[in-house]
């Protein structure tokens, strides 16, 4: 197996075209898209509360931890005596007792987060992270952080680019 290489500073496609044409477009969709964020997280404070966006940290360029938005599309977890569990609890709950013990995610999905993720506007907030560089429109999706681990030394080469909102697998 080859040896990886050390980051390369990108070259002058990547900073004259590829970030600014990013830029312009993260913009334009964010304006032109406005209506339905507006919306959309219009319903998800009304059927579900707050917070409407959805953060969580991902690995990106380089392997550099960012926050990634995306709409809430899930009721908040609850044990079974529909106490309000943040996801370290849930995940202990379920380590130690199984997931009997905690909400699924089948029970947390909501009418309005089935229908947002089935025509992708659960992910448009993704936008705002391209408009701060750290994602792009094209490149391999983040995958969560508990997953680090778990890389191969090849699947690593995964954060030598900028990750994005589309890639191949999504082709």
């Amino acid at each position: 197996m080859a040896k990886r290489k050390k980051h390369r500073p990108y070259g002058p496609y990547e900073m004259f075209f590829k970030r600014p044409l990013g830029f312009l477009g993260a913009l334009f969709g964010i304006i032109i898209l406005s209506p339905l964020l507006l919306f959309t997280a219009a319903i998800i404070k009304l059927t579900m509360g707050s917070p409407v966006i959805f953060k969580q940290q991902r690995p990106g360029l380089h392997g550099k931890i960012f926050t990634m938005y995306k709409f809430r599309s899930m009721k908040d977890a609850t044990d079974r005596n529909g106490r309000k569990l943040t996801d370290a609890e849930r995940l202990k709950i379920i380590k130690e007792k199984g997931e009997e013990f905690v909400s699924s995610d089948e029970e947390r999905m909501t009418w309005f987060g089935n229908f947002i993720r089935k025509f992708s506007i659960d992910e448009l907030p993704e936008l705002f992270n391209v408009l701060k560089g750290d994602m792009a429109f094209i490149g391999p999706r983040p995958l969560a952080v508990i997953y680090l681990p778990y890389y191969t030394e090849e699947e690593m080469h995964r954060h030598d680019v900028r990750p994005g909102l589309t890639g191949l697998a999504q082709v």
